[in-house]
């Protein structure tokens, strides 16, 4: 019998990489840059990574839009982090920074910030504005990815 295999893209080099479902807990590699897939923290993505991230990947991904000088952001980089913490494996959380990122801020229609979306299989399936805190953000996200 044939383990189920994921494929999850690396947040360090982007390239795909198929893991058995089953080993996602135990700290997979990536196969072409070698680092861990899994850092525990949210990557930052831009209009060049960000299509292989949200169609590429089996996993959910969570992402932040966001801008440095936006207050509500900074109080919301915490729990992002720590949110990134805790749905890892089986999820993986993502920053966009609309300032340096306008035209992918755009083609989402990211009208304010914080906006948190999740995308699976390349479309969003859920969104939601303003900061939270963690658990409710925990709780959010597993209810938009079941």
């Amino acid at each position: 019998m044939t383990a189920a295999m994921v494929q999850v893209v690396c947040g360090h080099c982007d390239a795909a990489n198929r893991v058995p479902s089953a080993r996602l807990t135990e700290r997979p590699r990536c196969g072409a840059c070698k680092l861990p897939l899994f850092s525990g923290h949210p990557i930052a993505l831009t209009a060049a990574s960000f299509q292989r991230h949200a169609g590429r990947s089996d996993l959910p991904l969570i992402v932040d839009f966001w801008a440095p000088w936006c207050g509500p952001c900074r109080t919301m980089a915490p729990v992002f982090e720590a949110a990134a913490a805790r749905l890892e494996p089986h999820a993986r959380l993502a920053k966009v920074d609309t300032d340096a990122e306008p035209s992918l801020a755009a083609a989402h229609g990211i009208r304010s910030i914080p906006t948190l979306a999740i995308f699976r299989g390349g479309r969003e399936v859920a969104r939601t504005s303003g900061a939270m805190p963690l658990e409710a953000l925990i709780g959010w996200v597993q209810q938009n990815t079941r």
